[in-house]
């Protein structure tokens, strides 16, 4: 299967801070990736690098076999590529429906017409069709959550970035969130999945890959890694056996 997504040497700095150290990788084209590492690892800047709010320092970003370093925030967008943040911000005064075709017209370019269908099927598969006129300010976390989805899904991306999507939730709620996105995936679409909550990332991802400092320490099978004592020491605080 071809790679969708690849990381070549990737390098990002803010003075001593290395939040990008050679950072490489590959995503397959319908794979799920999911990426854990400290807070500070660099995780979330490693998005911002990949959809463009950040410009590397060094290093290439390819997507469908197209470098995109110099593609604007907005080309890579349209080129296939949506994002989830860490905390939902919705347009409170506006319907779930409006939301998502805010973002069908903007991220996929379609006419309200032609999204309107597109974006109540999204709604229908994140789970949020009943919510599809009530007010965003009046959901409940959860709620906040799969609209954040459904926004990303609307956008018509081949890449779906998830940024600690299931921070917050109960673990009812996290189990209901972990079979959503399992609908998702079976779209077609690639996803990479920033999660400190690993339960969820383990029943949904093919593959994890470790960050600390800004730099790839493991990569692999989600089990075996999670049973590393490398990665143990690093990213639970459990101190290797000398």
């Amino acid at each position: 299967m071809p790679a969708i997504l690849e990381l070549k040497n990737l390098c990002k700095a803010f003075g001593a801070v290395i939040v990008a150290d050679g950072l490489s990788y590959e995503l397959k084209s319908g794979e799920a990736l999911g990426v854990i590492g400290p807070n500070g690892a660099g995780k979330t800047s490693m998005f911002n690098l990949i959809t463009g709010t950040l410009k590397a320092d060094s290093g290439e970003i390819v997507f469908d076999g197209r470098p995109v370093n110099a593609l604007s925030v907005a080309a890579r967008s349209h080129a296939g590529i949506a994002r989830s943040f860490q905390v939902p911000q919705p347009f409170g005064g506006m319907s779930v429906f409006e939301n998502v075709l805010v973002a069908a017209t903007q991220g996929a370019r379609e006419t309200p017409r032609r999204a309107s269908a597109f974006c109540l099927d999204c709604l229908e598969l994140i789970g949020l069709i009943e919510k599809a006129n009530a007010l965003a300010g009046s959901l409940t976390l959860l709620e906040r959550k799969r609209l954040e989805l459904a926004r990303a899904l609307c956008a018509k991306p081949r890449l779906l970035l998830l940024d600690e999507i299931a921070g917050g939730l109960t673990e009812h709620e996290c189990a209901a969130l972990v079979n959503t996105i399992n609908g998702i995936r079976k779209t077609g679409i690639s996803i990479i999945w920033i999660e400190h909550i690993v339960h969820a990332l383990l029943a949904v991802v093919d593959r994890l890959i470790v960050i600390d400092f800004g730099k790839k320490i493991a990569e692999g099978n989600p089990r075996e890694i999670m049973a590393s004592r490398e990665v143990q020491e690093i990213y639970m605080g459990i101190a290797a056996d000398v």
